[in-house]
């Protein structure tokens, strides 16, 4: 049938041949996120910029801090960090802590990632800003709030593990860039298990 006939409609919210609609989304975001940073950018303006309909961004992508992970390849998300940390026992959330950052970091396709945005941070105050209002307010005021603890002891806490994220892969200092997961789970655990105390 034709499209005279009015029998052949364009999908809602989706362009004309397009092959790589998330793809367009991400680029768009990156576009977004670095123009406005994190906290300005909005999933109406990421899906204005890529000329598509709001709701076919939230098709792809269920939050703003789902698609900022996925626009800059981080390796996961708030949403699956905070059950991490959050469900068990409290005397253990340094370990688990530390668990997760090396398990995360252990792959070079994770690694990889967050090593690329960590450097971006330091030598870029736009990559900085933003990197700093996502993890700020997507990540570490959650936990506190969630926590009832200061944000700044949160805050240390992350700050202790992204150092041995530099010192292992972008210094590779060693005997820590070589040293076992578990000996390190076992020297840093209880030091972060401290910032986690009320």
């Amino acid at each position: 049938m034709s499209a005279e006939n009015g029998t052949s409609k364009r999908r809602p919210g989706r362009r004309p041949g397009s092959a790589d609609t998330r793809g367009e989304i991400l680029t768009a975001a990156r576009r977004v996120f670095a123009e406005k940073g994190f906290d300005k950018a909005t999933v109406r303006g990421i899906a204005r910029e890529a000329k598509v309909d709001p709701a076919l961004v939230h098709h792809y992508f269920d939050t703003k801090e789902g698609m900022f992970a996925a626009a800059m390849q981080l390796p996961i998300t708030p949403d699956e960090v905070i059950p991490v940390l959050l469900d068990g026992p409290r005397e253990e959330l340094g370990e688990r802590l530390v668990r997760l950052v090396l398990r995360v970091t252990a792959a070079p396709e994770t690694r990889e990632p967050m090593v690329a945005l960590i450097r971006s941070a330091m030598t870029n105050d736009q990559a900085a800003g933003m990197f700093r209002e996502f993890i700020t307010n997507a990540l570490l005021y959650q936990v506190a709030a969630r926590l009832g603890v200061p944000q700044l002891q949160v805050e240390a806490g992350f700050a202790q593990m992204f150092g041995v994220i530099m010192g292992r892969y972008v210094l590779k200092l060693e005997p820590l860039a070589s040293a076992d997961h578990e000996e390190l789970v076992e020297l840093l655990g209880p030091t972060l298990q401290r910032y986690f105390t009320p």
